[in-house]
């Protein structure tokens, strides 16, 4: 049976919240949400395309921590507060996830006032 680990690099985004960014568990990786914070998990605010993008590299960090990428992510979830951003949110999935797609989960009007988008991922492990 594998062992659970805890990939965490020095770069990898942190949060003050009681929860792992990322677990490996085999060739198994599963990411908490991701939202557009700094590396001490600071929530930096700003338009809904900002915090998208900064929300998908702190995901793209601890995905490369973790020995997997984005073409390696099988399953999304995603959290986006505003339903006016949803055309917006389709049209920068789609830069950042190519076919074929990930499965996805899209649920809207669940966020707070703090932050717009949040992606929460499974993906495997990229093989050497």
């Amino acid at each position: 049976m594998p062992a659970i680990e805890y990939p965490l690099a020095k770069d990898t985004p942190v949060s003050f919240l009681p929860f792992s960014p990322s677990i490996r568990y085999g060739d198994l990786i599963f990411v908490s949400g991701q939202a557009s914070v700094d590396k001490t998990g600071k929530i930096i605010s700003g338009t809904f395309e900002q915090e998208f993008r900064l929300s998908m590299e702190n995901l793209i960090q601890i995905l490369h921590d973790s020995d997997s990428d984005l073409a390696h992510v099988v399953q999304t979830r995603n959290y986006v507060r505003d339903d006016s951003d949803l055309p917006e949110y389709q049209k920068l999935y789609k830069e950042y996830f190519k076919p074929p797609y990930p499965t996805r989960t899209t649920i809207t009007r669940c966020l707070g006032d703090a932050i717009r988008y949040e992606i929460e991922c499974i993906a495997v492990r990229k093989q050497a």
